[in-house]
């Protein structure tokens, strides 16, 4: 029997209102972060390195904030996720309200290594701190929770790239007054949201026995670097298997996320950056409308998916998501009309809502509970690593084989996604609620 409280449908709502904030920022990342770029001179194939922040930050970061939140218990500060996810917020904040007024490329570069440290360190101790509040029974609606917020919070970055140039209209300095608004409005949803959740939701104080045992292991610098190779060594297979999947899938995210804007303004504007700034600067705010449309689709169906996964076993849910968002991505690129493109990528706001929830119930009962924040780190480390991959190759792979062309990259990722789902179907859940 769990020893944890039940928790009601609403605490368990309050509990993951911070990760709204934090999706808001990432949502701005994937969204608006390539097309600023782009207005600051970039070449296509610049963007995949230019975009090596998130990979490298998540790859050192997350792995080490789970082992020390581990290990830390601060019941002044909040306890021992929650010190983590508000100091991860604050640091975005201060990045995203900074961010619109990069006069140089390489400005713009050096802030978002800063927001990507401040996301990472907030997102890692969340995944941990659903773990530790929910038991078995009600993880799966905790971990959906997190993907509805997802959809909300990267809904709300998105549409704000459509509605707010029609508002905010010119120039302020090299960017677009609209800039400044969605990435203020960012800053205060980040710390706003996180703050929130840590003021209505207590975590739950280790046992004598294990605060005696935090007290007794002296933490320095090593220490999570020696955690993370244990666990690793230690690693139940079904993570293993879940990185198979997570190598394919995560490389075709980062793959439309860089070049979504582009496809766009070549198939519906035939248009590119170095054509028309003015027509493609049409083409970003569709895109925005585009993307906060399949995050729609991800809150809206999130709950969905904790029934079917009960019910079909998480994996198969999976599956059939992941082949339904590379459909999408396999249309998207042909499509003409830009009313056409919310259809197309509607297989892709399932395929969201799965990816953000899902593959944490496939492995979170094989995770010793101690443990939780170094394996939650562990797999955002199988998350980062194929992005890692994706900035150092994509771009040759974009500019030689690839023609260049966005269009291109968007049908590549959905290949991708395909043999992704094809992975999935080699996971060996061991889970009493699921089948194999």
């Amino acid at each position: 029997m769990s020893n944890k409280p039940s928790l009601s449908f609403w605490q368990i709502i309050n509990m993951n209102v911070g990760f709204f904030g934090i999706q808001y920022s990432f949502g701005l990342q994937q969204s608006a972060v390539n097309p600023i770029y782009d207005f600051l001179g970039a070449s296509p194939d610049e963007l995949p390195l230019l975009n090596l922040a998130g990979p490298l930050t998540g790859l050192l970061i997350q792995p080490i904030i789970g082992a020390l939140s581990d290990k830390t218990w601060l019941p002044k500060f909040g306890g021992r996720r929650k010190p983590y996810f508000f100091i991860g917020a604050l640091v975005c904040s201060i990045a995203l309200f900074l961010f619109p007024f990069s006069s140089s490329l390489w400005m713009a570069a050096g802030l978002l290594w800063i927001l990507d440290a401040g996301n990472n360190t907030a997102m890692e101790p969340y995944r941990a701190f659903i773990a530790d509040k929910l038991d078995e029974s009600q993880q799966p609606m905790g971990f959906q929770a997190q993907s509805f917020f997802t959809g909300f919070g990267q809904t709300l970055a998105n549409v704000s790239l459509f509605i707010f140039p029609l508002i905010f209209i010119g120039t302020t300095g090299k960017l677009p007054t609209w800039v400044f608004a969605s990435f203020f409005l960012g800053a205060v949803c980040s710390i706003a949201s996180v703050w929130w959740s840590s003021h209505t939701t207590k975590e739950i104080p280790p046992t004598e026995e294990e605060l005696q045992k935090i007290k007794a292991e002296k933490i320095n610098l090593l220490t999570p670097f020696i955690d993370i190779f244990s666990a690793v060594k230690d690693m139940p297979k079904v993570m293993w298997q879940l990185a198979l999947v997570y190598l394919f899938q995560w490389y075709a995210l980062f793959c439309y996320w860089q070049n979504s804007s582009k496809s766009i303004a070549l198939s519906v504007w035939n248009t590119s950056p170095e054509k028309d700034m003015k027509l493609y600067g049409e083409a970003v705010s569709w895109t925005g409308l585009v993307n906060g449309w399949y995050n729609i689709v991800t809150f809206l169906v999130a709950f969905l998916l904790v029934g079917f996964a009960k019910k079909y076993s998480a994996k198969y849910v999976h599956f059939t998501c992941l082949i339904l968002a590379a459909i999408g991505f396999l249309l998207f690129p042909h499509i003409e009309n830009k009313y056409l493109l919310f259809p197309a990528i509607t297989g892709f706001g399932i395929g969201w809502a799965s990816m953000m929830g899902i593959p944490y119930l496939m492995v979170v009962a094989n995770i010793p509970k101690e443990r939780y924040g170094v394996y939650m780190g562990i797999i955002n480390m199988m998350i980062v690593i194929p992005m890692f991959i994706q900035t150092l190759t994509f771009g040759y792979v974009l500019k030689n084989f690839l023609n260049n062309d966005p269009r291109q990259a968007i049908t590549f990722a959905g290949i991708l996604l395909v043999i992704s789902a094809i992975c999935t179907l080699f996971i060996k859940v061991k889970n009493s609620n699921q089948n194999t």
